[in-house]
């Protein structure tokens, strides 16, 4: 199992944003430079059901992209959140699938308490866990 580094900082982010909008699904990209994630660009979800679906606004999308480009960072990770779900990927999520060379991360708000947050890398027919290190 590949070990992939989240430094605490990028990690509360996403958790924040995920407690912030607990009733949907956030999402958007995280923006890397030499491999280690350094910034998180929220993208506004326009799901038709945000409570069980994620779907990025296309022109804020290209605008994180864009963002990212003029930094000098790469796409290091997509990340959404399951607000009453497992952090384990959906059927939905392995057939939005488009980027196997980035990192899904993905905010589980399921248990009360306590926010779980797990990473993997997928494919068209392939799930492959990633151990983070936070």
């Amino acid at each position: 199992m590949k070990t992939i580094n989240i430094p605490r900082t990028i990690a509360n982010k996403l958790l924040t944003l995920a407690q912030i909008d607990s009733e949907n699904e956030i999402c958007g990209l995280i923006g890397a430079k030499d491999g280690r994630p350094v910034h998180v660009y929220p993208v506004e979800n326009i799901a038709l059901e945000k409570q069980h679906f994620f779907e990025m606004n296309p022109a804020k999308q290209i605008a994180a992209i864009k963002s990212m480009r003029e930094r000098g960072e790469e796409l290091f990770a997509i990340f959404h959140s399951h607000p009453d779900a497992p952090a384990k990927p959906s059927t939905a999520d392995m057939e939005q699938a488009a980027y196997p060379e980035a990192l899904y991360l993905i905010i589980s708000l399921n248990t009360k308490g306590v926010l779980d947050m797990r990473g993997f890398y997928l494919g068209k027919n392939s799930v492959e866990d990633v151990e983070l290190i936070i």
